[in-house]
């Protein structure tokens, strides 16, 4: 019988796992042809999520935990999860169901029956959402269609089902940066999208602020364009050529009309304006330089604090 693995990344989530379970649970009764394997990653909560984790375990075989030693991310709990998966599928979803577990039939009945190696999700709508944070999403996606050759396809969620080949080939990308919408798209493969409207979460509270969604967004734009650098480049030449056109037209001026010092404060403006965009291409230099700094070290993407995973199980 063929086996699936269901990775639920948990970051401080004890209220909303024994919903998540249950669901998923009713779900799987629709489709017994196939064996079930649950992986919640306990991303270093500071609550009782692995207690109640490990509660569902001792009454459940096909629960399993990975326990990791702190919080190191999202990323790096969907990476520790697909490590540890033994399915000859694997499903990436999120705990307080705003992944619909009811989709997971036709998805699985997609890859099984039309061929495809990945089915994934987007949302078509963003209702619930804060009005700014959808609109800078909306931007984002839209950016990185155009700088990026890599597919991110817009409303892209995490919640995907993908067979044992695309894992490992995901497992095979070890770089400690990760920006997983755009590793889903880089190793190709057939991948098939569903579209859903917008979940509201079951519990809790989600642990994305916007500076959060910030800086992953940054990730993702570092991690898949050298665009920047090209603009920081562009910025460059624009404004030597400016500068030029500045100076031929202060010397034309002073032959002309004398009292060359005349217009000093708007001259420190443009100075200011000119060193502030010196500094903001630094930055754009600074990041790429600071990921690789970062990608250089080869420190492990998660580390493992306790598990009740038999290694053997483990077809990586």
């Amino acid at each position: 019988m063929e086996k699936i693995s269901i990775i639920v990344p948990c970051y401080n989530e004890e209220e909303a796992v024994p919903l998540f379970y249950r669901e998923i649970c009713r779900v799987f009764q629709e489709i017994p042809d196939i064996e079930l394997e649950l992986i919640f990653v306990n991303d270093g909560s500071r609550d009782g999520t692995l207690k109640v984790v490990k509660g569902l375990a001792s009454q459940d075989t096909r629960v399993k935990y990975v326990g990791l030693s702190r919080n190191f991310g999202k990323e790096a709990g969907m990476y520790a999860g697909m490590s540890y998966a033994s399915g000859d599928y694997a499903a990436i979803m999120d705990v307080d169901l705003q992944d619909p577990p009811a989709l997971l039939p036709e998805m699985l009945r997609s890859i099984r029956e039309e061929g495809y190696d990945c089915v994934a999700t987007r949302r078509v709508s963003r209702k619930g959402e804060p009005p700014i944070r959808s609109l800078f999403a909306r931007i984002f996606y839209r950016m990185m269609h155009r700088i990026s050759s890599t597919e991110i396809v817009d409303g892209a969620r995490d919640y995907r089902l993908m067979t044992r080949q695309f894992v490992g080939e995901i497992l095979r990308l070890g770089e400690y940066n990760r920006f997983s919408k755009g590793l889903f798209g880089w190793v190709g493969f057939e991948t098939k999208w569903l579209e859903y409207e917008n979940v509201e979460r079951v519990a809790g509270e989600t642990k994305w602020s916007f500076w959060k969604l910030l800086l992953y967004s940054i990730e993702g734009i570092v991690g898949f364009s050298t665009a920047p650098l090209a603009f920081s480049a562009f910025l460059g030449v624009f404004f030597c050529l400016v500068a030029f056109l500045a100076i031929c037209f202060i010397i034309v001026r002073t032959m002309l009309y004398g009292d060359p010092v005349s217009g000093w404060p708007s001259m420190v403006c443009i100075m200011v304006f000119i060193g502030g965009i010196q500094l903001f291409c630094i930055g754009i230099v600074g990041e790429y330089l600071a990921k690789t700094y970062l990608e250089t070290k080869r420190r492990p993407i998660f580390i493992c604090k306790e598990t009740n995973v038999d290694s053997g199980d483990n077809k990586e």
